[in-house]
């Protein structure tokens, strides 16, 4: 009996994209991966998707794969079921952010050029999605390897770890959500993360999350911190079509938790983010102390600020020993 969807441009699409047809449904996937219909559903929502009704065929081989892949990792002992569940959520969140981009960019060339159609739509994922899906393999086996690489250089290490962590923020995004176009605006924040993302890995740091305009960091020693947050405002201040950077970084301990961060260190660098005047960095006394007798910076105090959670919050002033090496202060310091 023939396929009354065979030849539809967008049913076409899907297949391509899902890399095979949906034939089974949620009791049949389960089955095929030797898991229970409850642990397939406790998956399929972690990763980020809506509940399908059980009699619904809308499972591929690939979701069989996916599900034996996930089985092997707790069978070895790698992962226990809780922690599956967090790294397949976190999975999810990272790869959906990445799939919106990409439509997004497919949708705006398409509606740029009026003789791309779905049929062309099919033609550029038969080409281009083996292609980024190897590109993201490669891309998460060179993060994989420089992830490894830090954390075994610290595995003597017993006690938690010590890092800087610091938040950029946009001055004045909120008002120019308002007020801008959606495109430029779009644009705007390509632009500040682009800079923020170059910055970040040319000194050696990384990139902890991003949101919207904020960009949240972490280098393992307070220099490396530093010389991040200067430049930051240095780059930022050089682009006229961005507002306004502000900068707030503390050092101590941290609760690495997969690929986030948690700690007091996370919680100071936002606070003295919140306070910290345009095209200015602020950082805490822990920060202040681990580049005292560092000849590139210069720290000035600041009037301590109540803040939530803190009955006074001291924060200092970073700028560069001299200015001149860059053409001047940064704005606002």
């Amino acid at each position: 009996m023939t396929d009354p969807t065979d030849g539809d441009p967008a049913v076409e699409l899907e297949r391509e994209l899902l890399g095979g047809e949906r034939k089974y449904t949620r009791f049949e996937v389960a089955e095929h991966a030797g898991v229970s219909v409850e642990q397939a559903r406790l998956l399929w929502r972690a990763l980020g998707f809506a509940d399908v009704g059980d009699d619904n065929i809308a499972f591929t081989d690939r979701d069989v794969e996916a599900l034996v892949a996930v089985q092997k990792l707790i069978g070895r002992g790698l992962i226990d079921d809780t922690t599956q569940l967090a790294m397949t959520r976190a999975m999810g969140q990272s790869l959906a952010r990445l799939a919106e981009w990409q439509v997004a960019a497919l949708v705006d060339a398409m509606a740029r050029d009026e003789s791309l159609a779905e049929e062309s739509a099919r033609d550029a994922a038969e080409d281009l999605v083996p292609l980024l899906e190897g590109l993201i393999g490669f891309v998460w086996r060179r993060h994989l390897a420089a992830t490894a690489n830090r954390v075994l250089a610290h595995a003597d290490d017993v006690d938690a770890p010590q890092m800087a962590v610091g938040f950029a923020d946009l001055v004045g995004f909120t008002s120019l959500t308002r007020q801008a176009e959606e495109e430029d605006l779009a644009h705007l924040v390509d632009r500040f993360e682009a800079i923020a993302t170059d910055v970040i890995a040319e000194q050696g740091g990384r990139v902890i999350k991003t949101v919207g305009d904020e960009v949240m960091f972490a280098a393992d020693d307070a220099a490396t911190a530093a010389e991040i947050a200067l430049q930051l405002i240095e780059r930022v201040d050089d682009d006229p079509g961005l507002p306004d950077l502000r900068v707030g970084v503390a050092c101590g301990t941290v609760l690495p938790r997969l690929g986030d961060i948690f700690g007091e260190p996370v919680n100071i660098a936002s606070r003295l983010t919140s306070f910290a005047r345009p095209g200015s960095a602020l950082v805490d006394r822990e920060m202040a102390g681990a580049l005292e007798g560092d000849e590139r910076f210069r720290l000035r105090r600041v009037p301590p600020r109540p803040v939530r959670g803190y009955a006074l919050l001291q924060g200092m002033r970073l700028r560069r020993a001299d200015p001149q090496a860059t053409g001047g202060e940064a704005g606002g310091v």
